[in-house]
Order: C-alpha cells, then structure tokens, then sequence
C-alpha cells in the first residue's frame, strides 16, 4: 500500500483489525453453541419519540417514573471513562421539523450494571456496531436524556470505519456512489429522504380525494417517444424484438381516458440515456395526470393545489 494515500491505508487497516475481532467473535460463540449476532432483539421504542415525550422532564419528574426501554440501533459516539462510559445510538425515527439530532439518544454504560465481561466486550466495541440496549430512562447532570443500561448486546459487527464525525464525506461523487454512507454520517441527507418520501405521499393522498386513478404504465416500449430524448435499448428475448425503456407515458395514459377512465396518474420511473449531473439523472421519477372534461386553466389550478399540498406535508 503507497503512503500516498495514508487515509485509505488507515482504513484498511481499521477493516483488517474489524474483521479480526469478528473471527474471535464467531470463535466465542461457536464454542458457547450461541449465535455470534442473536436476531432475538425486539427494540420497543425509538429515540426520537422518547425525545419528544420525555425529553422535557427533569430527572426529579422522570426518575420516579421508572421507564424502562429498549432501544437498537447504530454507535456513533462512545466515550470510555473507567467503570463507567457514555455511548451514543442512532437508529432510524425522526422527530418534528426542527428538531436536533433526530433518532439519537446517549446510553450510560456501566461496569457495576453490565458485569466485567458485557462492559470489556462494550468498550472493545467499535463505531458503527448495531447495539441493542435495555435500561431505565433517566437525565443526567447535564440534562441530557439517557438510557442507563442494564443489558447491551451486540446485534451486527461494523467492518469499515464510519466517515469523519465533522466532516462526513467531503467527495461529492463518493456521496452519490456510496449514498447508504453518506445517510449513516449526514442527518440532512436523511432528512431528504424522508421529506421526499412525506411529499410523495401527500400527492398521492391528494389525487384520491379528487378522484384520480393511480395506475402503472408499461416501462418498455416498441417505439422509443419523448421527441429528442435519447432512449435506452434492450432486447426482449421472449418476443425477439428490440425495445426501448420508456421516456414518457403520455400515450398510455391518454388510452385509459379512451378507455372510459376519466382522471388517471401516474408516479413512476422514466428514462433518458443522456448527460448525468446533480440536475439531469438517466433515471427519474415523474409525475403525470390526465382528467377528461379539463381545460388548460384547470390543470393549472390543480397543478398549483397539488404543489402546495405537497409543499406544506
């Protein structure tokens, strides 16, 4: 390995010591007749809810109330103080707009609680395990919400280290190659993701209360359409036929209003074999509807209304 790229030979030799620990792991657990990664776990709440429904509370308030959790998810921070360590889980909730840090909440690991075999198997953890946790819900002094932990058990083993805690990914391209990454590190691309999927649905939602028929078009085509668009070629062997995936519906759709559908839509995949950038994808998800008995001036009403549902989801 070139020392010219000391951040890649650093991971590599992160993932050798991962992959080691993984082999003593198998080991321990063949020769307990255990699984080493048990899919027994059944997470009770996620932390976001608790951070909504609790996380106004002062200890005094929250203390006597004795909650007792289970939580699962992700490490993402772990902090080693003796007998006692503070480790932070994300798992996937999300709380309203605005809030900080969503699906995260600090668990309080101690020696005392967890016996000395889970706490030296906890601290020779690493970021990114899958962790399952069950514990009381308290605040510490900080006020911070925290789970103090009674059993800890390890669910998956992580074999890459996790991108910088600050910086996340800095190569753009990275991002788009290793999207499942830049979602574990970066709290606004998940945020993304779920705005989208709230605004997906809003449309959805939507177009059943005026009626509309949602319904899936074919994707391959016998005639390429979409004017100048350029398509992408395939064969379909059953047929011996050269076809084309699709780059518009429009035709399709308007043979269902023939049909005696008199509103229809439809939220799908189409495809353009040309340029790729940040804008222009070869694959796209769009929209398009069609109602009988419509003018131009209504499709643009109903058009705007569909926007500004979706905008306020």
């Amino acid at each position: 390995m070139s020392t010219d790229h000391p951040i890649a030979e650093d991971d590599n030799k992160l993932t050798t010591e991962r992959r080691e620990k993984l082999k003593e792991l198998r080991a321990q657990a063949r020769a307990a007749g255990v699984a080493v990664f048990p899919n027994d776990f059944k997470p009770r709440h996620h932390a976001s809810a608790l951070q909504q429904q609790y996380g106004a509370l002062d200890n005094e308030a929250l203390e006597p109330l004795g909650i007792q959790v289970a939580v699962a998810g992700r490490m993402m921070l772990k902090r080693i103080m003796g007998k006692a360590s503070f480790a932070t889980l994300q798992d996937g909730s999300f709380g309203p707009a605005g809030t900080e840090h969503h699906g995260r909440i600090q668990l309080f690991i101690s020696r005392d609680a967890l016996g000395e075999a889970a706490y030296d198997a906890f601290k020779h953890g690493d970021l990114g395990d899958i962790l399952g946790a069950e514990g009381l819900l308290f605040k510490t002094r900080t006020g911070e919400l925290s789970i103090k932990v009674s059993s800890l058990r390890l669910l998956t083993k992580s074999l890459r280290p996790l991108p910088d805690k600050f910086h996340g990914m800095a190569d753009q391209e990275q991002k788009y190659r290793q999207r499942y990454v830049d979602l574990i590190a970066d709290e606004t691309a998940r945020l993304r993701f779920v705005a989208r999927s709230k605004a997906v649905s809003s449309i959805r939602s939507y177009m059943v209360e005026h009626d509309f028929l949602e319904v899936d078009t074919p994707m391959l085509h016998p005639i390429p359409g979409g004017a100048n668009a350029k398509p992408f070629v395939t064969h379909h062997n059953a047929l011996d036929q050269q076809m084309f995936l699709r780059i518009a519906r429009e035709l399709y759709l308007k043979r269902l209003l023939v049909g005696g559908f008199e509103r229809v839509y439809e939220i799908n995949r189409s495809y353009r074999n040309e340029g790729i950038s940040v804008r222009p994808n070869p694959e796209f998800t769009m929209m398009e509807f069609y109602a009988a008995y419509w003018n131009h001036h209504d499709l643009m009403d109903f058009t705007e209304n569909v926007l500004r549902h979706a905008a306020i989801a």
